[in-house]
C-alpha cells in the first residue's frame, strides 16, 4: 500500500540499536512507512540500520561518558555539596538540591550548539522532509540533545512527529534535578510544527493536562497481519543453551531487569507452583544500574529458584558471540516458552505482551494501570493479578500448563483481537493520518 506522495523522513533518537522497546518499535514504524513508499533514515548515538541512511554522533546515545556525567549532576542529589566558590555569595543554600553548576550550564548549552550542527547536517545531507523524534523529546536521558531538537525545529518550523514512549513525570529519578527549566522547555516542547504522538490513553490526558498540548494515541503494534515463521534446526540447541532439563518448564521473562519490571513476582511464582521449572531473563538491566540486579539474585537465591540470566545470548537478531556460542532472536524463545511472566509494576505500553500473544504463548500479567485502561478492556485471555500472587494465580497457571487445549484456545482467542486492535495496518492507517496531518494530502 503506497500512499500519494513519498517522503524522505529522518528519525532521531539517542539508539537505534538492540531489543529496547523504542528501537523496536521504531523499527516497526519504520517497516510500515517504507511499505507505503517513504525512505527513512537515521541519526542515533548508537545505531544498527543501515550506515548509508545512518548519521551517528556518538555524544547521542544516553549513556555516553559526557552525558552520564551530566545526567549525574542534573538528577543526584550528591553533588549538592559540591564548591560553590564560582557564584561565591550569590549562592543561596535555601534550594541547594535545585541549583544548577554554572559548569554544567555551559557544559549543555556547548553541547547542544554541537548537537544542533550534526542535526542541521543530518537534515540538509538526506534532504529531509520529515522529523520523527523517538522519546529524544519526552525523557530526559540526553538534555543537550532534546535542547538542540527544539532549537532546531523552532527556527526551521520542521515538520515533526514526536513519539512519546515514557515521561519524566512517569519516573521517580527525574524529579528531583537542577535542569527544570530545560525539561520544560524541551520534553515536550510546545512548537506548532510539532505532531505529538503517545502510546497510552494516560499519557494523552496527562500531556493536556501538564503541557495544554493534545497527542494521537497510536498503541505499541505486532505484526498480526503475518503470522510469526515456523521454528527451524537452528533453535534445536536452545533449551540445552539455555540450561533447561527435559523435564523442566520453560517461564520466559522477556523485559530488562529493572526494578519496575517487577520480576521478584515472577521468581515468588516459579517458588510456589512446585513444579521443576527455569525462569530466564531476555534482557539485560539497560540504563537504570545494576543494584536491581543483584536484588534479584538474592531473591532468588533465597527461594531457591533457578534463575537465568541470559542477554548475552539473546538480542533482536541470531548471530554468534565472540566465543563462539549461539546468539538466538527473541523470536526464538517464544515458541519454546511454556509461559511468558509479565509482573511489571508499571509499564508505557506492554511490547512483551503483544509478543507473547503473537507468538501464541500463555501469559501472566500484572494489572498495571495502562494494561487495565487500554488492553484489558479488548478481551484478551490471560492469567491476571493485582499486586500480589494468590492461590487463585497459581491454580489458573496449573491449568494452562497441564491443558494444551486450552492453550490453543487462548492463543487462538487473543491472536484474533491482536490483528484487529495492534496490527500493522492499525499502524498503517494512523500513520497515513498523522502524515495527512502534518502535509495535507498531496496527489
Amino acid at each position: 500500500m503506497s500512499s500519494a506522495r513519498a517522503y524522505r523522513i529522518g528519525f532521531i533518537s539517542t539508539r537505534f540499536a538492540g531489543t529496547d522497546g523504542v528501537s523496536l518499535e521504531t523499527s516497526k514504524w519504520a517497516h510500515v512507512l517504507e511499505a507505503m513508499g517513504h525512505t527513512c533514515y537515521y541519526f542515533a548515538g548508537q545505531c544498527d540500520r543501515p550506515a548509508a541512511r545512518s548519521h551517528i554522533v556518538p555524544e547521542a546515545f544516553y549513556r555516553h561518558p559526557i552525558i552520564d556525567e551530566i545526567n549525574h549532576v542534573a538528577f543526584q542529589s550528591d553533588w549538592a555539596s559540591q564548591s560553590r566558590e564560582e557564584i561565591g555569595p550569590l549562592f543561596q543554600d535555601h534550594f541547594s538540591i535545585y541549583t544548577r553548576p554554572p559548569a554544567l550550564s555551559r557544559r549543555i548549552q556547548e553541547l547542544k550548539e554541537y548537537f544542533k550542527q550534526r542535526l542541521y547536517h543530518f537534515v540538509r545531507d538526506f534532504a529531509l522532509e520529515l522529523l520523527i523524534v523517538e522519546n529524544a523529546l519526552t525523557i530526559p536521558l540526553n538534555v543537550p540533545l532534546g535542547l538542540a531538537i527544539t532549537e532546531l525545529i523552532a527556527e526551521t518550523g520542521f515538520p515533526t512527529i514526536a513519539h512519546h514512549h515514557d515521561f519524566a513525570w512517569e519516573r521517580q529519578r527525574f524529579m528531583v534535578n537542577c535542569v527544570q527549566d530545560y525539561i520544560a522547555a524541551a520534553f515536550p516542547p510546545r512548537l506548532p510544527s510539532i505532531r505529538h504522538v503517545v502510546i497510552n490513553s494516560i499519557q494523552a490526558g496527562e500531556l493536556a493536562r501538564r503541557v495544554g498540548v493534545t497527542a494521537r494515541i497510536v498503541p505499541n503494534v505486532m505484526d498480526f497481519d503475518h503470522p510469526p515463521a515456523p521454528t527451524d534446526g537452528y533453535t534445536s540447541t536452545l533449551r540445552a543453551d539455555l540450561g533447561l532439563c527435559d523435564a523442566e518448564y520453560f517461564f520466559l521473562q522477556p523485559t530488562r531487569v529493572i526494578q519496575r519490571k517487577g520480576i521478584e513476582h515472577a521468581i515468588e511464582l516459579t517458588r510456589r507452583l512446585g513444579l521443576p521449572a527455569k525462569l530466564v531473563i531476555s534482557h539485560a538491566a539497560g540504563d537504570e544500574g545494576t543494584e536491581y540486579e543483584r536484588r534479584v539474585r538474592e531473591y532468588a537465591n533465597l527461594l531457591g529458584v533457578s534463575v537465568c540470566f541470559e542477554a548475552d545470548i539473546i538480542a533482536e537478531h541470531r548471530g554468534t558471540t565472540p566465543d563462539g556460542r549461539k546468539i538466538y532472536a527473541l523470536a526464538d524463545l517464544y515458541p519454546q516458552a511454556d509461559l511468558v511472566t509479565y509482573p511489571s509494576t508499571f509499564e508505557g505500553f506492554g511490547n512483551a505482551f503483544l509478543e507473547a500473544l503473537y507468538y501464541r504463548r500463555p501469559v501472566v500479567v500484572n494489572n498495571y494501570s495502562i494494561y487495565e485502561v487500554d488492553i484489558k478492556p479488548k478481551g484478551f485471555k490471560v492469567i491476571e493479578f493485582d499486586g500480589f500472587i494468590s492461590e487463585a494465580t497459581l491454580h489458573q497457571v496449573r491449568q494452562v500448563l497441564f491443558d494444551d487445549a486450552l492453550v490453543e484456545s487462548w492463543a487462538e482467542h487473543n491472536y484474533r483481537l491482536g490483528q484487529r486492535y495492534f496490527s500493522f495496518s492499525v499502524l498503517r492507517l494512523r500513520l497515513a493520518a498523522l502524515l495527512a496531518d502534518c502535509f495535507g494530502y498531496q496527489s
